[in-house]
């Protein structure tokens, strides 16, 4: 068996536990890329971490940055920023921005606007141009808010199932479940792949345990920095051909990797925290590799190759490559789709050209699971951070893919998902980039048709996070203060869609069938 206390992986974190105070904190509570699709899917690239008061129930915080997302899933960029939200969900690379984005401001709440794309910033201006109406009674409103929802159930029971197993040291159990799912490539009804929500419930304990370690700026002395992941290794060791411990065991060294980083600039980072990230990183990949051996059809270790991408440097071909091979595997999976939009951002590894091409193709390769919506799920995220991108887009395309998306995974989560990024995400984000405002005000309409014929019921946690467009990085003080926040905008946002019939006296009742206005 491997003595893990004599890897250059464990001499180096011992010499750091015992630094304690010296250990810089990592702000970033965030997850391996695959799985942070959900809500939007990747990783922070803001240079500092984002401060919101939001909800989150307390078991809610890990299913809601797994945002479709690893997924779902940045670096900072040197574009302006759009005005009311935090940049995008993917961690970017530092290395390749000239100057971070700052933090975004607070969107005021102001009970004069009366339409919904309008500019957010208005708590400047001085004169208007007409008198402002008042906004409609949200007690003509009525609309389900489940909480939890079905979609948040269903990931928490994967998640705790796994975690219990692992509790109970019955991997051979866990093992058996995932390689099921993943061959099944089994998926929750919003999109979110089972056999990655039962690896990171199987993990969970030992990165939550380092995270919390890191949070401060003094970690304990005696703080768990090694611990959980040392016993990882000796259960690898143990079942050295198992490629769903491995995937595990890799993922767990990739969450702690960006633990210790955070989500600054290079400059910024600390030099023992950096030689932390780059440890496990290389850890992480020592594993991967030692499975190449393993069937190609596990969409689980492909997953895992791609998220090693953020620890590495690779070509836009190579990128390009491992995301085709995952999404191949599973395309109704929408975390690698989001994911591969924005890593073909010239920020990461790729070009606007290059962006566009994989969106096309990636469209093309999953037209019978998605129609056209293969080319909205690659460009969601990258349009939203990134202004060129935007401008180039093709916006009829997207359009008919969003329809498409609704068409075929119709159930809520999807729905509230669209809906929200429409009118939150791109519907409060203006540049002063003319042609990237003229189509994200075009993506904002959509968000009437989206509300009006497909939204049954309400998802406040998808609006809270769409508000910070989807912003992992999100450091949430209270769970119900932040998904209370997302109902309040989404309440504001469906109200001034009906404003006619409610000023016509009639109520608004939100059922299984859709929206109606009935009158009293």
């Amino acid at each position: 068996m491997m003595d893990i206390h004599m890897t250059p992986l464990a001499k180096l974190f011992r010499k750091i536990s015992g630094a304690g105070a010296a250990a810089r904190p990592a702000y970033a509570l965030m997850r391996t890329p695959v799985l942070q699709g959900a809500l939007g899917g990747t990783l922070p690239h803001t240079a500092e971490p984002v401060e919101a008061e939001q909800p989150a129930r307390g078991e809610q915080s890990a299913a809601t940055t797994l945002h479709d997302s690893f997924n779902t899933d940045t670096a900072p960029s040197a574009r302006s920023a759009p005005s009311r939200r935090a940049s995008s969900s993917f961690r970017e690379r530092p290395a390749q921005s000239s100057a971070p984005v700052s933090k975004v401001s607070e969107v005021s709440k102001v009970s004069e606007v009366s339409e919904v794309s309008e500019v957010s910033e208005v708590s400047e201006v001085s004169e208007v141009s007409e008198k402002p109406r008042t906004n409609p009674d949200l007690s003509k409103l009525t609309i389900p808010c489940p909480d939890p929802t079905l979609e948040d159930r269903t990931r928490d029971a994967h998640q705790n199932r796994a975690l219990q197993l692992v509790r109970q040291e019955d991997w051979a159990k866990l093992s058996a479940l995932i390689v099921e799912t993943d061959r099944s490539c089994a998926m929750t009804a919003g999109g979110m792949s089972v056999a990655e929500l039962m690896a990171f419930g199987a993990r969970a304990d030992v990165v939550m345990a380092v995270e919390h370690a890191l949070i401060d700026r003094t970690p304990e002395h005696d703080a768990p920095l090694l611990r959980g992941i040392e016993a990882l290794e000796f259960v690898l060791a143990e079942n050295p051909r198992d490629y769903v411990i491995g995937c595990i065991v890799a993922q767990a060294h990739m969450d702690m990797a960006w633990a210790w980083r955070g989500i600054g600039w290079d400059v910024e980072i600390a030099p023992r925290n950096r030689e932390a990230f780059d440890a496990h990183f290389a850890r992480a990949r020592d594993i991967v590799a030692s499975f190449r051996s393993e069937p190609k059809t596990s969409a689980l270790l492909a997953s895992t190759s791609c998220a090693l991408l953020r620890g590495n440097t690779g070509t836009a071909q190579l990128v390009a490559d491992r995301y085709e091979a995952l999404i191949d595997l599973n395309p109704a999976n929408i975390s690698p789709l989001r994911a591969l939009g924005t890593h073909m951002l010239p920020r990461w590894y790729g070009s606007y050209a290059g962006l566009e091409l994989e969106a096309r193709r990636t469209a093309a390769r999953t037209q019978p699971v998605w129609g056209a919506g293969g080319y909205t799920w690659v460009m969601l995220d990258a349009i939203s951070v990134d202004d060129e991108a935007c401008a180039r887009l093709d916006l009829p395309f997207f359009i008919e893919g969003m329809r498409d998306i609704v068409t075929r995974r119709p159930e809520p989560h999807t729905v509230n998902l669209m809906a929200a990024y429409c009118a939150n995400t791109m519907g409060q984000a203006f540049s002063g980039c003319d042609a990237a405002d003229h189509n994200r005000s075009q993506i904002a309409a959509c968000a009437e048709w989206l509300v009006r014929n497909h939204l049954t019921e309400l998802h406040p946690m998808i609006w809270a996070h769409a508000a910070q467009g989807f912003a992992n990085n999100l450091r949430v003080a209270s769970a119900t203060r932040f998904a209370a926040s997302g109902q309040d905008d989404a309440l504001r946002i469906i109200a001034n869609m009906f404003r006619r019939e409610i000023a016509e006296g009639k109520r608004i009742v939100f059922t299984q069938d859709g929206a109606t206005a009935t009158s009293f």
